[in-house]
């Protein structure tokens, strides 16, 4: 049986290794700063004002609660006033209303108008009314700018309450004072008492405990300073958050008139709760409420009286109904709330990387963050929805802001550091400063290593098997490229297909060449592609120099490049530290490529013509093109020199075409001006780079036409390692350009590849031999029997020869006797410029 157990260990090394990773991601580090930066900001204050208007919009669009069936209040309007005719109204009408609202026996009478002063008449009547025990009325406690109002005189105190509400900054009523205490008496709130009187048939125990107040077994909590939304909250006293039951439609309403007159029902007022008070504007017991921040609020004020009524119908429905109370979240319990949202905002960022798509995410985010904070509320609860919506907005920007500077200076494909960015590190290594710190902590000043390293063949295999492919081999290599580096050196992609290392702190120059050794070998590792084995190869540069060398980064970066390019052309997959001497030749072959290009613009080619001589009658039969460039300083440049370079920077294309264009505009003087039994021909060497051009038959015929020359005079020359790169390619090509009636030769044969299997499939007229055998023919030389064996062949397969580099008359003799039918070479004449072929062509020579 397998033994499985579990190392406790390893299981802490591990957690603590993910827990380390999580908190480096930019979606986590992004949401901390976002959560501390918002915090910070509430902490002075600065998103109260926002939170408080978001409250008050959400509790605008709460469905009404309807009207509470306990209460019912008695509104003094401005109608009320003007039937009364004067304004505080006599104390004679208020004893009336009293004792007629007493005749329905309500449970409790809440008399919301100040009676200090007496009103006469009826002050006698008034008095007798308010010594009645379910008569409670009011004192204004007032503050330090505004002074307070007594009770009615002879008011039992037990039945007396203060009216004052607590108003918050922006002078609207969120919240409302219960209870109160000074050194000698405890402070009832006009609801609270109106609440206790109702409920003293329920004989619940009325108890003031340090962080509440409790009745019954209802708990009514106290604001802390940092309750709900509000920062460094005016909590003296006990004080609860509001929790409006509807705008104004709190309880039924009458008025003052309707009472008097015994307009009402008395099942609205028996056991009812009734509050009489001012409702009229005149009468300024007006106050601001979330409702009447609304546009469509018809009133700008809520009257007081119906206040009093919303927190009385509020103390009532929690401790009857169990309704729950406006609550709130503890600042632990907001801090992680915040949070969560700041890391959904990191989160959405780093997954959506496209704009819209983050845009559209973010909206909806903050869309949910409303509606769940509006579902809150409607379950009583008072979450944080600004701040949890600007720290969401905060960390998706920072998080954007990562990706855009990750982006400006990493690889998109590896993830690796870009060459701006190792070019700040080697700027970095650089600075005096930097330098000065190193050489604190050694003896002198540090050795720095910088490897290029340039895959070898990565063009031919991504054409090959495709980018995405090509791609995937990218990424396999930056993985093993890291298995061979310390945790201080620095890989990052410089290229396409190239990379750079950066080593600090070398102490010994062999450990730089061993790591070379150890890249390549994890290069040369097969690495499987769409199913099939793959093999690469790397050439890698390496620049060592001091810290305080003052190299500029940009050298070393360059001077390992030159390096990088000197290990490819010296056979590749190895590599070359840099020495002076390959700067200098970077530069001339830079400036010989400079110079190449304005040579095409200016149109410095020449092209020079060798005579193709038919050995069976010795004359002209016609000549080969070869191109010289004519530099303007440094004369005549031979073909060695440049067409390598063209080749490598394909100039050698716009090149190809206008040697075939001159070489056909003059062919054609030349038929013209010397008309022969068999027309003048010219030869002309295609380039790899030009023969895989997908449009060279449309350029040829194009050329024919435009020159007016012939098809059949033109004959095109190929090599043979050209031929056999792709036969099945090279013979439908070959097809297609025999299709416009030219003539098609191979060069070089028998120096490339062996292509003696396919050469009877290629549509050739010509095979060229080459000079190389050409020159060392004897009279018993291994060279003359090749030269007779491609002649033999040629002949067998309908083919004619061509044998270039002939040079004596014992060449010349040879190749008659082997019936070769043409022949080049300086024993006939050197290649020469347009003027001397055709003062040759005049005097009609013949070998």
């Amino acid at each position: 049986m397998t033994d499985f157990r579990v190392n406790p260990r390893a299981m802490v090394r591990s957690g603590r290794r993910w827990l380390t990773l999580a908190l480096k991601h930019p979606a986590v580090l992004s949401g901390i700063l976002a959560t501390s930066l918002v915090l910070g900001i509430r902490q002075v204050g600065g998103l109260q004002s926002l939170e408080l208007l978001a409250f008050d919009q959400m509790v605008r669009l709460r469905p009404s609660a309807g009207a509470d069936p306990r209460l019912l209040v008695v509104a003094i309007t401005e109608d009320d006033i003007r039937s009364q005719n004067r304004w505080p109204m006599s104390d004679q009408v208020v004893a009336q209303l009293l004792a007629k609202l007493n005749q329905y026996k309500p449970k409790v009478i809440g008399l919301d108008i100040y009676r200090d002063v007496p009103q006469p008449p009826g002050q006698a009547a008034l008095l007798k009314q308010l010594q009645a025990s379910n008569v409670m009325t009011v004192l204004l406690l007032g503050d330090a700018d505004n002074g307070g109002v007594p009770a009615p005189p002879t008011a039992p105190s037990n039945q007396v309450s203060f009216s004052d509400f607590v108003v918050d900054p922006d002078a609207v009523v969120r919240r409302n004072l219960l209870f109160a205490t000074t050194k000698n008496d405890q402070l009832y709130s006009f609801a609270l008492r109106l609440s206790l009187q109702y409920l003293a048939d329920q004989n619940l125990l009325f108890r003031v405990n340090p962080n509440d107040l409790q009745i019954g077994k209802a708990v009514f909590p106290v604001l802390n300073p940092h309750a709900g939304s509000y920062q460094a909250l005016d909590d003296r006293g006990y004080q609860v958050l509001l929790n409006y039951r509807s705008a104004n439609n709190v309880a039924r309403q009458v008025t003052l008139t309707q009472v008097l007159k015994g307009e009402l029902q008395p099942e609205w007022v028996k056991d009812k709760l009734v509050l009489i008070g001012t409702t009229a504007p005149s009468g300024k017991d007006l106050f601001l409420t979330p409702y009447n921040l609304s546009a469509t609020q018809q009133n700008p004020k809520t009257p007081g009286v119906l206040i009093h009524a919303q927190m009385a119908s509020q103390i009532l429905g929690h401790v009857l109904d169990g309704n729950s109370l406006l609550w709130y979240w503890s600042e632990p319990g907001e801090m992680v709330w915040l949070w969560l949202w700041a890391m959904m905002g990191g989160v959405l960022a780093w997954r959506f990387r496209h704009p819209a798509s983050l845009v559209f995410m973010i909206i909806a985010a903050v869309g949910g963050l409303l509606c769940l904070g509006f579902g809150i509320l409607l379950q009583s609860g008072w979450v944080p929805v600004v701040p949890a919506a600007i720290a969401l907005i905060l960390s998706t920007a920072g998080v954007v802001v990562y990706r855009l500077l990750h982006d400006a200076f990493h690889d998109a494909l590896t993830g690796l550091p870009n060459r701006a960015l190792l070019m700040k590190q080697l700027q970095w290594l650089s600075n005096p400063n930097q330098r000065l710190r190193l050489q604190r902590d050694q003896s002198k000043a540090p050795t720095i290593a910088v490897l290029f390293l340039g895959l070898d063949g990565f063009k031919a295999i991504n054409d090959s098997f495709g980018h995405r492919l090509g791609d995937q081999l990218l990424v396999v290599t930056t993985d093993r490229l890291k298995s061979c580096l310390q945790p201080d050196d620095q890989l990052a992609r410089v290229g396409g297909d190239e990379f750079a290392i950066l080593r600090r702190n070398v102490q010994d120059p062999d450990e730089v060449t061993y790591l070379a050794d150890q890249l390549q070998r994890q290069v040369t590792l097969p690495i499987q592609l769409n199913g099939q084995e793959v093999f690469s190869t790397a050439s890698i540069g390496i620049v060592l120099g001091r810290s305080d060398a003052g190299y500029e980064p940009e050298d070393i970066l360059r001077d390992a490049h030159t390096a990088m390019y000197r290990a490819k052309a010296s056979g590749k997959a190895r590599h070359e530290v840099f020495v002076t001497g390959m700067r200098v030749q970077v530069m001339t072959r830079l400036q010989l490529e400079t110079d190449l290009r304005r040579a095409i613009e200016r149109q410095e080619f020449r092209l020079h013509y060798q005579p193709l001589i038919s050995l069976q009658t010795g004359k002209i039969a016609g000549f080969e093109a070869l191109v010289r460039w004519q530099h303007p300083e440094r004369g005549l440049v031979p073909p060695n020199d440049f067409i390598p370079v063209a080749e490598e920077t394909d100039l050698i294309i716009p090149m190809g075409q206008w040697i075939t264009h001159e070489a056909c505009r003059q062919l054609h003087l030349w038929q013209e001006k010397f008309p022969q039994e068999q027309p003048l021909i010219v030869s002309v060497n295609l380039s790899g780079k030009q023969f895989s051009q997908p449009d060279l038959v449309e350029q040829i015929e194009q050329t024919l036409q435009d020159t007016g020359l012939d098809g059949r005079t033109l004959k095109l020359e190929i090599t043979e390692s050209m031929a056999m790169t792709d036969v099945e390619s090279t013979i439908a090509l070959l097809q297609r350009l025999k299709a416009l009636h030219l003539q098609l030769s191979i060069d070089d044969f028998g120096t490339g590849y062996s292509s003696l299997s396919y050469l009877h499939r290629f549509p050739t007229n010509t095979i060229k031999v080459d000079r190389s055998f050409v020159s060392r023919m004897g009279d018993e030389g291994e060279d003359a029997q090749i030269v007779q064996t491609i002649i033999i062949l040629g002949h067998n397969l309908g083919m004619d020869i061509v044998a270039e580099g002939v040079e004596t008359a014992e060449q010349l003799a040879s190749l008659r006797g082997l019936k070769c039918e043409y022949g080049q070479g300086f024993f006939f004449s050197k290649p020469l410029v347009a003027e001397a072929a055709e003062a040759l062509l005049q005097t009609d020579p013949q070998w």
